[in-house]
């Protein structure tokens, strides 16, 4: 929805008080509810943030579009990766994430030429995270289809040259 710093609880208030054993005040919702959500300073401009990001969704269609648009970019890059036999995905394909596709290249060598490559075309923060390596290319929500479009065209050029 936005930066860090922002929860949206939706949750029935009949709901609320159900639970049998102790829980702090800051998860205990009927108190939120009682300080009307002011139970401790808010992060104001995460919240406007959101506020900003909640207002261009529904201005670009709404959650219907916002799924659409993530099948369309999740299709083409899945689909790319999967004829393109120097790449490898990590994640089944039961499993896979419509915003976030990890995959490997199966000659380890050749990592930071493809990552090079990417750079070179403006396309940063391909590297997986530290903790786990391989590669990862996200596609939230602003993402526009021709970003995919072209790291797939470049996916296809470097596995021609390398396969």
């Amino acid at each position: 929805m936005g930066i860090a710093g922002v929860t949206l609880v939706v949750i029935r208030k009949d709901l609320l008080g159900k639970v049998k054993r102790t829980i702090p005040t800051i998860l205990d919702y009927r108190v939120h509810i009682e300080a009307n959500s002011l139970l401790n300073t808010p992060p104001v401009f995460a919240i406007y943030v959101a506020m900003l990001t909640l207002r261009w969704i529904k201005k670009e269609g709404g959650l219907a579009e916002m799924e659409r648009r993530a099948k369309e970019r999740a299709d083409l890059f899945y689909s790319t990766l999967d004829s393109l036999p120097i790449f490898a995905p990590i994640v089944a394909k039961e499993d896979r994430s419509r915003m976030n596709g990890t995959f490997t290249i199966k000659d380890e060598a050749l990592e930071n030429e493809f990552l090079n490559e990417c750079k070179q075309n403006g396309m940063v923060g391909i590297k997986g995270h530290r903790s786990v390596g391989g590669l990862r290319a996200s596609f939230y929500n602003a993402l526009p289809l021709e970003s995919v479009q072209a790291l797939c065209s470049l996916m296809k050029d470097f596995s021609d040259k390398h396969a």
